[in-house]
């Protein structure tokens, strides 16, 4: 087998087709987003043989990201890179000073799902089938249909067009000031897809304890299949007594960036459909031991966006998943996921199945190769 012999990172800016606006930007905490900030990593082994990986950010935080991995990814070098637990090991070493979780943590995301697309198109399989799937597709859900800078007739249009594609539910942003604004948009949604169609929705943290349970007293006869992110991320407390008060279950956990604050989630019994994220919580090697201990709290899982990795996650998880259609990343890749029947299929090629489009050195902003010198 060839030791890891080159590594290569690159920092690209990968715009949308316009901006996008949530509870946050509504509440003035953000601005609207306009662009996907993405950190790739692509390991080259003696032998030819390359692995794909990538993570991302939606605002601040990949130039730091991009300068984390270029100070520890000297040490992949010469590395057997299927000794994945090992080599992500040093890496975490490497940079102890700084923990592990945020921009660290985020950094080692990119090389960790690198070194699983690489080990996996190894044995000539896709990652779903090298982790051990229970399915050949996943229940998915579009999420960018459904924005707040989007007037209601939009909304619905872009849902019933995501229906007639093959999506199987639909999630609407909710979290104005106004509350009353979110339940007639969100009424007019129901009303118009109909009971059947499974429909979510996401507050992006943006109310208070006593508010999300209001919330959720008034929206119980729409049958949702989750309300999300109604407080703080970081309020697992707060989480715990809501989803405990309500019959709608609650999702949460995809801003955590540590293993230790989503098992504190678990361990609360904080969310119904735990949210990680691979590239925020460090990686598929840290995901693999927060999945396991969901599993055996029996929660459900839905990872949160990135589909281009998670279809694999979510098919090698016991409990059929759902995962989260966002197209922001699709034109950085030549592959387009297969959609049919209210499902995404898991790609049958071998890793991850992706390759950097052609095209993508337009966005690029930065690069640096390691080795192959």
């Amino acid at each position: 087998m060839g030791a890891i012999g080159s590594v290569r990172f690159g920092r690209y800016a990968v715009p949308l087709d316009r901006p996008v606006s949530d509870a946050k930007v509504a509440t003035g905490r953000q601005r609207p987003l306009s662009q996907i900030d993405v950190l790739t990593c692509e390991i080259t082994t003696a032998d030819g043989l390359e692995g794909l990986g990538f993570s991302y950010t939606t605002r601040a935080g990949t130039p730091a990201q991009y300068a984390h991995a270029k100070e520890v990814g000297e040490n992949l070098l010469g590395e057997d890179p299927s000794d994945i637990g090992r080599v992500y090991e040093r890496l975490l070493w490497a940079g102890a000073s700084v923990g592990r979780s945020g921009v660290a943590a985020q950094a080692l995301a990119a090389i960790d799902v690198a070194l699983w697309d690489l080990k996996a198109k190894r044995a000539g399989l896709p990652l779903a089938k090298l982790l051990g799937s229970y399915r050949d597709s996943v229940r998915v859900y579009n999420t960018s249909g459904g924005y707040l800078q989007a007037p209601i007739e939009e909304v619905k249009e872009k849902a019933e067009r995501s229906l007639a594609g093959g999506i199987g539910g639909i999630k609407v942003k909710v979290g104005q000031p106004d509350m009353r604004e979110d339940l007639r948009r969100l009424a007019a949604v129901r009303e118009h897809l109909g009971e059947g169609v499974p429909l979510m929705v996401d507050a992006n943290q943006q109310w208070d304890r006593a508010s999300a349970l209001r919330f959720g007293r008034a929206v119980e006869e729409l049958g949702l299949v989750w309300i999300e992110e109604p407080l703080d991320a970081y309020d697992a407390e707060g989480h715990a007594q809501l989803a405990a008060a309500l019959d709608t279950p609650i999702a949460t956990g995809e801003m955590l960036s540590s293993v230790a604050g989503l098992v504190r989630m678990i361990d609360l019994r904080a969310a119904d459909f735990l949210q990680p994220d691979v590239p925020r919580v460090g990686g598929i090697t840290p995901y693999l031991k927060v999945a396991a201990l969901a599993d055996h709290a029996c929660l459900q899982v839905a990872p949160h966006f990135v589909m281009e990795i998670h279809v694999h996650l979510a098919a090698a998880y016991p409990r059929d998943s759902w995962v989260e259609h966002i197209e922001w990343l699709s034109p950085l890749f030549e592959e387009r996921p297969e959609i049919a029947d209210g499902r995404m299929l898991v790609p049958d090629r071998p890793g991850l199945g992706l390759t950097l489009a052609a095209h993508a050195r337009d966005w690029r902003l930065d690069g640096v190769l390691l080795g192959g010198g």
